[in-house]
C-alpha cells in the first residue's frame, strides 16, 4: 500500500511557488462530507505557501470533472489562466460496476488533460472500498490527500516554471 512516510513528497524545501499562482479546486458534490475536508486540507497548504488565487468550482460528480476543468481552461482569459488544477472527489465502491466505470473514466480524464494543458492537473480523487478507507485519507492514518494534492500541485508548478528559465 502506498504510504506518505515512504515518499519525500511532503519535504517543501524547495521554495517553488511562483508569487502570483492561480491554482483551481475542481471538487464534486458527490461524497460531499469528505470531498469538504479534502477541500479544507488543500486550501489550507495552499494559503500557508501563499498561492495568489485560489479558485473553486463544483461539479455534480467525477465523471465531470476533467470536462469543468478543459471548459475552465478554454474559456479564461490569457491572464486568467491558472498555474494547476486540483480534482477533488471521493469515489466509494458500490454495489455495482458503476465505480469501476467512474474510476476508469475520471483518472482517464486527468491524464488526458495533463497530456493536453501545459499546466498540471493534480489527482486528489479518493477511490476507496467503504466510508472508513475515505475517513482514514482526510486527516487519519494514511495522511490527508487534499493536503497532499495541494503540495503536488506546488511542485509542480515550481517544475513548469523551471523549464521558463
Amino acid at each position: 500500500m502506498a504510504d506518505v512516510s515512504n515518499s519525500n513528497l511532503l519535504d517543501i524545501n524547495t521554495g517553488i511557488l511562483k508569487k502570483d499562482a492561480c491554482v483551481v479546486l475542481v471538487k464534486t458534490e458527490w461524497n460531499a462530507a469528505i470531498v469538504d475536508q479534502l477541500e479544507r486540507g488543500c486550501i489550507a497548504v495552499l494559503e500557508k505557501y501563499k498561492t495568489a488565487q485560489i479558485i473553486v468550482l463544483e461539479v455534480p460528480g467525477a465523471v465531470e470533472i476533467p470536462f469543468a476543468i478543459k471548459s475552465y481552461w478554454d474559456n479564461a482569459g490569457k491572464k486568467n489562466k491558472p498555474d494547476a488544477f486540483i480534482a477533488l472527489g471521493c469515489v466509494v465502491r458500490g454495489d455495482t460496476p458503476h465505480f469501476d466505470y467512474v474510476c476508469k473514466a475520471v483518472t482517464d480524464g486527468v491524464v488526458q488533460l495533463n497530456l493536453s494543458l501545459p499546466v498540471p492537473t493534480i489527482f486528489g480523487i479518493l477511490t476507496v472500498e467503504n466510508d472508513q478507507q475515505a475517513k482514514e485519507r482526510i486527516g487519519g492514518k494514511h495522511g490527508h490527500k487534499g493536503e497532499e494534492a495541494a503540495i503536488t500541485a506546488i511542485k509542480m508548478i515550481g517544475l513548469v516554471n523551471s523549464f521558463k528559465k
